[in-house]
Parts: structure tokens; sequence; C-alpha cells
């Protein structure tokens, strides 16, 4: 029988969002067809470049990423509301995946920001499709609001970590979502890939770069946790929550749960093992789904 449509809702979690690569290829293996898609954040940003039909470009290049090929990405600043102009990545990802409107993508596609200064959700449907990923994956404090007209714009998952209420319905489609930030345990299920080590120098300069920032974050003998582990802590509670009280709310045909612990927030040079969690967690639940569908279809043919 032939597969069924899928409408697409992908979460935000950083570099855990490249998960969302190998839940949608093995999505397509399974032969079902993606026909909307809605993200926050990287869910925006993997949702993005899959609409424009170059999800296999941008795969390999983020394969082929060390440490030091990530952060040579990162352009610092200091001040205007975060430590990362963006400007850079957005650059890169334009080589491969050329800037177009989002009315112009082949399935209907939507990210969604969050406005600060009117305190509201700003769901892009329309207009340049690299105003809406920057705006979306813009962690507050780590990268500068992206400005709109008189928007001020950080990331969705402020208000809306996955935002299954913003994807486009079609009759008779399966709606599935993708949390990477499921509070459940994590068990490695197979070794990391060894990717080729910086030089000393590069960690020299990371640690420079630490250094500085030090200078400009408050300092607490009593703050043991740490000034960003506890604020990414916080946003990950608060992101948790939001997706719970979400799911419940709009509860989808298939959920695919990835651990908040499986990797961290800037391990984006562990590509290639992120994206195999992807796969590896879609495929399990959909040969539940399967399981079940074969057994209602025998339980059918006995009446």
């Amino acid at each position: 029988m032939p597969k069924q449509n899928i409408a697409l809702v992908l979460s935000g979690g950083g570099a855990r969002g490249l998960a969302h690569i190998g839940a949608i290829e093995e999505l397509e293996k399974h032969g079902y067809t993606i026909t909307s898609i809605a993200g926050t954040s990287m869910g925006a940003l993997v949702g993005a470049v899959y609409a424009t039909g170059k999800l296999k470009i941008f795969k390999d290049w983020m394969c082929s990423l060390d440490k030091k090929g990530v952060f040579d990405l990162v352009d610092f600043t200091l001040g205007n509301g975060g430590i990362i102009k963006g400007v850079r990545i957005i650059k890169e990802l334009k080589k491969m995946v050329p800037d177009q409107n989002i009315e112009d993508l082949s399935i209907p596609f939507c990210a969604v920001a969050t406005d600060i200064i009117q305190n509201k959700e700003v769901v892009f449907r329309e207009g340049k499709l690299y105003d809406a990923i920057r705006s979306s994956i813009s962690i507050p404090t780590v990268f500068t609001p992206f400005k709109i007209n008189d928007m001020q714009l950080v990331d969705g998952g402020v208000l809306n970590p996955i935002p299954i209420n913003r994807v486009i319905r079609t009759n008779g489609d399966l709606l599935v979502a993708v949390d990477v930030n499921a509070q459940i345990p994590f068990k490695r299920a197979s070794p990391e890939t060894k990717k080729s080590s910086p030089t000393n120098g590069y960690f020299k300069y990371m640690n420079s770069i630490q250094s500085r920032l030090n200078n400009y974050i408050p300092k607490s003998k009593t703050d043991s946790i740490g000034y960003f582990n506890l604020m990414n802590k916080s946003i990950s509670l608060m992101t948790h929550q939001i997706s719970t009280l979400t799911i419940e709310k709009y509860p989808p045909d298939i959920l695919v749960n990835i651990s908040k612990q499986a990797y961290e927030t800037y391990e984006f040079y562990k590509a290639v093992e992120i994206i195999k969690e992807g796969e590896q967690a879609m495929q399990m639940v959909l040969e539940k789904v399967s399981s079940r569908l074969d057994f209602f279809n025998s339980e059918i043919s006995k009446v």
C-alpha cells in the first residue's frame, strides 16, 4: 500500500537539530512523502534546506566539519545582545542554498521566531528564506537579535520550541513531530566518529576567547554551576515545559524523541553521529508503527 503524506514538525536544539536530517532520510527511505514542514531554530534551518531540495549538499558539508571548521564559521562580537553576529554562517549557507522566497518553495514551509520588542511569536510563511532562518536560530545572548523593520527577532524556541500548531495540514496526512530536547535517558548506540584534532594553536586561541568572554560575565563564589551552564539549563527547562504542554494540546500521530543528553548544543562537529541518532530514532518509531498497522490489518481480515 502507498505510504501516507507527512506534515513534519522539527524542534530546535542546536547541534542536536542535525538529527532531523537522519529522521527525514529515514522517512523517505520508508516511502513517506513530506508535504509540509514547520520548524523552530535548527529545525527551521534543516526544514528550510529540505524544502529547497538541497539537504544532501548541506548534510555532506556539515559532516565534513571538524572543530576548527565549526569555529571558523563563528564571527564573535561583544555587545549588541549576543556574542555571535551570524553573518559568516549565513554567507556559507547561501553558497549551497541560494536565497529565495518562502512562498516559492516546493512544499509549504514555515519558521518560527520571537519578537522580543512586542513579546510575540512571529511565523514566517512568506518573504526571504534567510530572514526566516536567521531570525529563528537567534539563540538569546548567543546570536545577536535579527532586526526586521521594528522587530527584534530571537530564537523561536522562546515561545514555541516545537511548532506543531503551525504546520500546514492536508487531508489524510500524518502529523509527525521530532523533538530533540526530550528529557529521557541516553545510551549511545554507536561509537563516536573520530575527527581530525585541531592544532595546539587552535586550543590556545579558544582559551584566549574564553578568557576574554569571562571579563564580561558576572562572577560569584556561589555560582558553582557556571554562568553559561546555568543559562543553558534554565533555557532547557523552559523549553521542555513548553514542549510538553504543546504536545499535550496538539498530540502528533507520531512523536520521535531524542534525548537532550545525547549531544551538547554546540557540538556541530559531531554531525555524522548526530544524524545517525536521528535516523535510528525514526527507524525505531516507524518499526513500531508498522507492527501496529500489521496487527490491525490481520485483525480486520479475521472479521
